[in-house]
């Protein structure tokens, strides 16, 4: 299966369904000499983890995370790094009855005429199971980052339906089960999440990524932007309906005089007095924070009745039942920083060859 594979030199390879053995991914181009263990995976995958609270599925799973390859004495080898996670709690029972189906919002149809068959069961490559691969992989372009540039990825619930932060407290992310800056909208999320699922209905909602201290300088012209390039990789989540970046679509409604972004000169750097940009200018990061954020559109796999055909063109009706996140915002935080970790990762290898004096 083509497009399984992401980046130029920090190359990730995501396999594996949903409900099949297990799921993985094998990244080449990591550097050698990286201190690297387990245990700097698995805290990532922990919080992309389901079954951690009552906005999630309940499907069981450890994710516990084991390294195949590319380590030798706790370091980085330079040769692939293979990582494995055993999916241990399938049930593929619930769609049986709806195998013939094409569920509403899903990736069955469109499989089913490219491939012309497809693995029912949960969705299999189509499924949020396989950003397993992307966060495993984006748990060392994190630590690079922070070994090399002291480059920190902060991503959290921006909005879920219509309730939306009005405060960013980085502090509070993790301190509630949606993952949102502001306390006081974490609980009116939370509960309009719970209020969807006994509807048997399901909530959007956007995620938000800031990355702090990137240094100015990474992103490839032309087609290699890097704004350009986290479009991508944010759009390659599942679920993912759209991205902005900096002030994003409410720049139509700008003055351009409003939307620059002031240069001025702070402690002997050059900075600007404003980020409309999300720092990024043509393309390039300008040093100020990235910020991109991405639209999450409401869980597909519902249990409310639904019109549909089956494989034969015949109307049916269909009720999705199963384990399934009523809202993907708060588990979609942990995809959405690894995705951006691994782009900026890199660009910033590429970027070590774009001056001579850097060779």
């Amino acid at each position: 299966m083509a497009g399984s594979s992401f980046g130029n030199l920090f190359v990730l390879t995501t396999w594996g369904e949903s409900h099949g053995k297990a799921v993985g991914v094998v990244v080449d181009g990591c550097p050698a000499g990286l201190d690297l263990k387990e245990e700097d995976i698995q805290k990532e995958l922990d919080r992309r983890r389901v079954g951690q609270s009552r906005v999630t599925s309940q499907r069981k799973e450890e994710d516990r995370v084991e390294i195949l390859s590319g380590i030798f004495e706790g370091k980085t080898t330079g040769a692939p790094i293979s990582m494995i996670v055993y999916n241990k709690d399938v049930d593929s029972s619930k769609y049986e009855s709806i195998k013939h189906l094409f569920r509403p919002g899903h990736a069955d149809y469109t499989y089913q005429m490219k491939y012309g068959l497809r693995d029912y069961r949960g969705g299999a490559r189509a499924s949020a199971r396989e950003t397993v691969g992307r966060v495993a992989a984006g748990a060392i372009a994190k630590k690079i980052l922070w070994e090399k540039e002291q480059i920190r990825i902060i991503g959290y619930t921006k909005q879920v339906g219509r309730f939306k932060a009005q405060k960013i407290d980085f502090s509070q992310i993790e301190q509630n089960i949606v993952r949102c800056p502001d306390p006081e909208v974490a609980k009116q999320m939370e509960e309009a999440i719970v209020q969807a699922r006994k509807q048997g209905d399901s909530l959007g909602g956007i995620v938000e990524v800031v990355a702090q201290h990137v240094p100015p300088g990474l992103g490839e012209p032309v087609f290699d932007k890097l704004d350009a390039d986290l479009a991508k990789a944010l759009m390659s989540i599942p679920a993912v309906k759209g991205v902005e970046i900096g002030t994003g679509f409410a720049a139509a409604e700008m003055l351009g005089s409003e939307h620059n972004d002031p240069f001025t000169v702070i402690d002997g750097k050059i900075r600007t007095t404003r980020n409309h940009a999300g720092g990024i200018l043509g393309g390039i990061s300008n040093g100020e924070d990235i910020i991109v954020r991405m639209v999450v559109k409401p869980t597909s796999s519902i249990l409310k009745t639904q019109q549909t055909v089956d494989i034969f063109g015949h109307p049916a009706e269909i009720r999705v039942e199963g384990r399934h996140d009523p809202c993907l915002c708060p588990r979609a935080v942990p995809v959405a920083e690894a995705m951006v970790a691994l782009v900026l990762v890199d660009h910033w290898l590429r970027n070590k060859v774009s001056q001579f004096d850097k060779l």
